[in-house]
């Protein structure tokens, strides 16, 4: 049986091929001045892999990291990422680009492009890794990502796209995508499942009040425009916390 557990922003934990990877673990209250707005998450449990798919401070968290850290827990994050945690103890530590598999828990998990700023710092002295997705038994974990026509590659693969669909301020941000340009990527993969994530989770201290509808408005409308684009794609909002069989 597949099943995915959405624990808030973008840590997903996916139960395929055997294995249980988790994604992107970000499983504090507060980081920097965001503020989770839904309730702590689960202890994700056991894992057989941790999944990174770029180097920003709400995707590559260390203090989360340490957290779920272990002598059998297997790390995949993007070619050069390594350096950045800071003697933090994974079983093994694979740095991938897109094309790579590797097999983590007895599941084949392959990296695949995404089109987002992969520098963990701004600058033009910066240095930048890739920012990857994720395909494991026909789940797909994009990441951050712009909408992009190379997307389309991935049809007939995915069968469960799992698609970050805002971010946590009043607008998505440069590099991210919206309700309607993800319901654009669904139009190009046509998984059978679409899940919302990155969404609903964090908003800045200080302005949860005046944008509360952020934490609802934007799964409803990304399944709006899926059932407009894609009306054979099954849409799935679940809410941070929630578990899907798939």
């Amino acid at each position: 049986m597949r099943r995915i557990t959405w624990l808030g922003h973008a840590t997903v934990l996916i139960e395929a091929g055997g294995a249980r990877l988790l994604t992107d673990p970000l499983l504090r209250d507060r980081i920097a001045y965001l503020r989770r707005q839904v309730a702590p998450p689960a202890d994700p449990g056991q894992l057989d892999g941790v999944l990174i798919s770029h180097v920003h401070h709400d995707h590559l968290d260390r203090s989360s990291l340490r957290r779920v850290a272990g002598p059998d827990v297997a790390l995949v994050l993007p070619a050069g990422a390594a350096r950045l945690l800071s003697r933090i103890r994974f079983g093994a530590v694979h740095e991938v680009s897109p094309g790579d598999t590797q097999d983590v828990g007895g599941a084949r998990v392959e990296a695949v492009p995404a089109w987002h700023d992969g520098r963990r710092l701004r600058g033009p002295w910066a240095k930048e890794q890739p920012a990857l997705g994720f395909l494991t038994d026909g789940v797909w974990f994009a990441g951050d990502t712009e909408l992009h026509p190379d997307m389309e590659a991935l049809k007939g693969r995915v069968d469960v796209a799992l698609l970050p669909i805002w971010g946590w301020g009043p607008s998505p941000g440069p590099g991210h995508l919206d309700p309607e340009g993800a319901a654009r990527a669904v139009a190009l993969v046509r998984p059978r499942i679409a899940v919302p994530i990155h969404w609903g989770t964090f908003l800045p201290i200080g302005v949860a009040r005046r944008y509360r509808k952020l934490l609802t408005a934007p799964g409803e409308q990304f399944a709006a425009h899926v059932s407009a684009l894609v009306p054979r794609t099954r849409t799935e909002v679940i809410r941070p916390g929630d578990t899907l069989d798939l």
